[in-house]
């Protein structure tokens, strides 16, 4: 049965729970359209599917629900069909503009919105926000800080402004700061690293946007306690990657462990920065805007190795048909102009399809967005079985422990994760297992004794009754 077949498949496709309760409707609805049979294969063509289009437009189905029953059947003729393929490219663009216009000109669907976090140097400004505001984002592109960054620090100066009751934030300062993260700490019950993160925020507008400087206020920054990092066994590492198929999440999993990169860094990680010769990786613009090298394990090679070779077809494919282009951070696209072009700056992990900039507003295939991955170990983890609270950062973790305990330097393993303290990465010597350290519980001690003192016992009872 074919829509059957379809529902078994999108099980375990990367999909997110809204597409995976409404991909199989939409695959109704285009049987219904069709007049077909639920057990047979649906006919895929353009006249059909513009017409089922046409039809949800006619019955007031808004744009972005239309372009979601695109992709589901553009899903079911990449896994069902194998014949009478057509390109949904025009036909999404389409639905991706007459959604935007139906929200006021911001995008509807959150893949627009958040998939690329790198991105900081273009668009517009939107003139319904506050002045401040507006004056923030333009100093936080200017200095380079990442779009995750002018997101939440945007985010904390909302919340301010709310605090106060007043968009002119000018008149206001450290009086006022301290009000606001107490508030946060008593009635909002954050922990340390937020309160500290709104504190940076406020600080950041007052002295880099208004040109304040702040008294007092660094005295205001909450006291972290230490916190020890969730770390995988080898045991554990080996069940979960054997969950994982032969793919571009393998790949992530086993780059993320063998080489202790970030979830993003892995993300953004471009072909160029590969080098198989000397078995290193270059991460770029990593934590901090810095740069470092990390080793590439030879138990990979050969994995990524293919996946670049898939990279390269599919560049080939967005070239002829009228693409190509990646992001280029900073002014290098001003720089070299055709650099955007050149296959040696792709994503290593690029996504499934070519999407808007939410900014700039080209079409470009970014990398792979940031849920493809971690739903994909969420899914794994729960399979396993393994009752630890572990996320995809929990790989650096786990690499960083296990080097500890292979016996490799502490500076060492800082260089390869980049921290800039040795502090840092002292924090994995207290949840490492050091199997030269002879430490007994003084339990395991006493049940020792008990048992002795029984075997004592027992051999007095066999002598007694020999003689």
């Amino acid at each position: 049965m074919s829509l059957e077949r379809f529902r078994q498949r999108i099980r375990a496709a990367s999909l997110r729970d809204a597409e995976r309760q409404w991909f199989p409707r939409w695959l109704d609805g285009y049987r219904q359209h069709c007049g077909c049979n639920a057990s047979h294969d649906l006919p895929i063509n353009e006249a059909l599917v513009i017409g089922f289009l046409r039809s949800l437009r006619d019955n007031q189905i808004p744009a972005w629900r239309r372009l979601q029953a695109a992709r589901a059947i553009e899903l079911y003729q990449e896994i069902i069909r194998g014949a009478d393929r057509i390109d949904f490219f025009p036909i999404k663009q389409k639905l991706h503009e007459l959604s935007r216009q139906d929200s006021g000109g911001q995008p509807r669907d959150r893949k627009d919105t958040e998939l690329v976090p790198g991105e900081w140097n273009a668009g517009k400004l939107d003139e319904k926000e506050p002045a401040i505001v507006r004056k923030m984002r333009g100093r936080l592109r200017v200095l380079g800080h990442q779009r995750s960054t002018e997101i939440a620090y945007v985010g904390w100066v909302v919340r301010f402004m709310h605090h106060v009751d007043d968009e002119q934030l000018e008149k206001f300062g450290e009086a006022e700061i301290a009000d606001f993260l107490t508030e946060l700490a008593l009635s909002g019950h954050v922990v340390a690293g937020t309160q500290n993160q709104a504190l940076s925020a406020l600080k950041f507008l007052f002295e880099k946007v208004l040109g304040r400087e702040l008294g007092f206020v660094n005295s205001l920054r909450a006291k972290e306690s230490l916190y020890l990092p969730v770390v995988l066994t080898r045991s554990e590492i080996a069940d979960l990657i054997g969950r994982f198929r032969w793919d571009l999440k393998r790949t992530m999993f086993s780059l993320m462990y063998g080489s202790g990169l970030r979830h993003r860094e892995c993300r953004t990680l471009r072909v160029k920065d590969v080098c198989f010769e000397s078995r290193q990786i270059t991460v770029r613009n990593g934590k901090g805007e810095k740069d470092r090298v990390t080793v590439l394990p030879a138990a990979i090679a050969n994995e990524m190795q293919r996946q670049i070779e898939s990279v390269q077809l599919l560049h080939q494919q967005d070239l002829a048909d009228g693409f190509g282009e990646v992001y280029l951070p900073y002014a290098l696209a001003r720089k070299y102009p055709r650099a955007n072009g050149d296959f040696r700056w792709q994503y290593v992990f690029p996504s499934r399809q070519r999407t808007r900039d939410p900014r700039s507003g080209v079409i470009r295939r970014h990398h792979v967005y940031e849920s493809t991955f971690r739903t994909a170990f969420k899914r794994a983890l729960q399979a396993s079985g393994i009752a630890k609270i572990a996320v995809p950062h929990t790989l650096r973790h786990s690499f960083a422990t296990h080097m500890l305990e292979d016996g490799a330097d502490i500076r060492t393993v800082q260089e390869l994760l980049g921290h800039r303290d040795v502090k840092t990465t002292e924090i994995y010597t207290h949840v490492m297992n050091r199997p030269g350290l002879a430490v007994t519980s003084p339990l395991d001690r006493m049940e020792e004794k008990v048992h002795e003192q029984m075997d004592v016992g027992a051999m007095t009872d066999r002598f007694r009754a020999a003689v």
